[in-house]
């Protein structure tokens, strides 16, 4: 046989052996997504009609956000944020994971060189004498290539890319979080910053009022009681303007630490009233299941140990595996690449388990039982995402109601603080009058005020349950696809 003929036969071997490699079957269960245990439409919905399905995918936040202030910090967040950078180096780390198990499916092709000197007694020498010798090799050479021909290699190569997605989505769930901590802080700043300038207001107005008590008890005209309730009134009015101080201050750290950027110069956000977001749609239940990132990543997950149990199963068969390796061969070093020195070797192998202690079996049953895990808390995940969203389409829908209702009694006790005042100028109607007035106004201007900041929070809070847009960053737009 020719050097030239051998080196055809071991590349059609190899050839051969990777085709029945790759058409190897799979011995996982065929997967099948489990059936949601939702409602088919929200209870309640703001729409006059049914629910509909979602015509596109919901709003990337940057169309999302409509106020420029509020979008150029969640840009600030999204890239310096410390908590963001983990979850995307997680996402690293199981991207490379899968391409160490996806090179298992391919066979391991290296140069190696060696030199042997060996010495021979004379006792054990076909020559009768003693023989000291060496040996030169140069191969090219693959080590223990399994023959997939059960899917083991491919299953657990197909659960590492699951696991991998499933970080994936991971990183754009711990995004879209992100995203929401960022506007509630924001909405949490602006309105400690207007309550903190209604309290301010509402301090020197009643220590006007107390400087013309004291004038009036001191003359007689005002009793000591209701001097002192003037006095609660204007403590109360500085107890609550040092708590709302102490908010501002709270909630501008919280930014600080979002963004993960060192504390800037202080933001005045009390005139930020008008719109920060566009409205958002709810659509089906069911878009759930295509566009919230944690429903994503617990069905990444849950195809993973499904093609577990493939690899599980394949334990049971027989394993085939191949090493060969071409190249020369001599005992002289300046003839190892002389005319006649080639050598090859081909060492197939396999292995067929006969008794393991019950270690495939408990092997199979960790990897089913993993599964069903894996299906309880995908249905988990998806019943906490159909309870999420419920909560906040009854909060968008009874909170603008709320802010209707609360806005027609902070106008009407204005209004009748205005006339107590008139009333009382005017010796008409007593100190006491006046000043349960002027609290029942302060109270519900405050009221007001967080009120509309649940409001405006419940859309973001809309946006963020229902699985929110893609990203526009760059690292995280392009996490989804598979690498290699």
């Amino acid at each position: 046989m020719t050097y030239h003929h051998s080196f055809q036969l071991i590349v059609r071997g190899t050839v051969l052996a990777l085709s029945v490699a790759l058409a190897g079957c799979s011995l996982a269960p065929t997967y099948e997504r489990p059936t949601a245990p939702i409602p088919s439409a929200w209870e309640g919905d703001v729409t006059d009609g049914p629910s509909r399905p979602l015509a596109e995918a919901p709003l990337d936040w940057q169309r999302f956000i409509v106020s420029d202030r509020l979008r150029d910090i969640v840009a600030l967040a999204l890239a310096h944020n410390r908590n963001l950078r983990q979850a995307v180096s997680n996402m690293e780390a199981a991207r490379a994971q899968y391409g160490v198990q996806r090179a298992d499916r391919l066979p391991a092709i290296g140069l190696a060189g060696s030199m042997t000197r060996q010495r021979t007694p004379a006792d054990v020498s076909p020559a009768g004498t003693q023989v000291t010798g060496n040996v030169f090799q140069a191969n090219v050479a693959a080590s223990a290539f399994e023959l997939d021909l059960f899917g083991r290699v491919r299953n657990l190569s197909e659960a590492a890319f699951e696991e991998y997605l499933a970080t994936a989505h991971g990183v754009r769930n711990v995004q879209l979080n992100l995203i929401y901590d960022v506007a509630n802080a924001y909405l949490m700043q602006s309105s400690a910053q207007q309550r903190n300038a209604l309290t301010l207001r509402t301090l020197a107005a009643r220590e006007e009022s107390l400087q013309l008590f004291t004038l009036r008890e001191r003359s007689g005209t005002a009793s000591a009681l209701d001097y002192q309730e003037a006095v609660g009134l204007v403590e109360q009015a500085r107890a609550e303007q040092e708590r709302t101080a102490r908010e501002v201050a709270q909630a501008r750290n919280a930014l600080t630490l979002l963004t993960g950027m060192q504390p800037g110069a202080a933001v005045d956000l009390t005139d930020d009233v008008g719109p920060l977001f566009a409205d958002v749609d709810a659509g089906l239940p069911s878009s759930l299941l295509e566009w919230r990132p944690d429903v994503l990543a617990a069905e990444s997950r849950l195809r993973g140990r499904n093609a577990s149990i493939g690899a599980a199963r394949a334990a049971f068969f027989p394993n085939i595996s191949l090493t060969g390796a071409f190249g020369s061969s001599s005992t002289e070093l300046s003839n190892l690449f002389s005319s006649g020195s080639g050598a090859w070797q081909f060492m197939p192998q396999i292995s067929l388990p006969i008794f393991s202690g019950g270690r495939n079996v408990a092997g199979l049953d960790l990897a089913t039982a993993r599964r069903d895990e894996a299906v309880a808390a995908y249905e988990g995940t998806v019943q906490n995402a159909f309870t999420e969203v419920a909560d906040a389409l009854a909060a968008r829908r009874t909170l603008a109601k709320e802010v209707q209702a609360r806005a027609a009694l902070a106008a009407s006790t204005a209004e009748t603080l205005r006339l107590s005042k008139i009333r009382y100028e005017a010796g008409i109607d007593g100190q006491l009058q006046y000043l349960d007035a002027q609290r029942r106004s302060f109270a519900d201007q405050l009221s007001l005020i967080e009120v509309r900041t649940q409001e405006r929070l419940a859309v973001a809070n809309l946006y963020k349950s229902i699985g929110g847009g893609g990203g526009s960053e760059g690292d995280l737009s392009a996490a989804a696809s598979p690498p290699g």
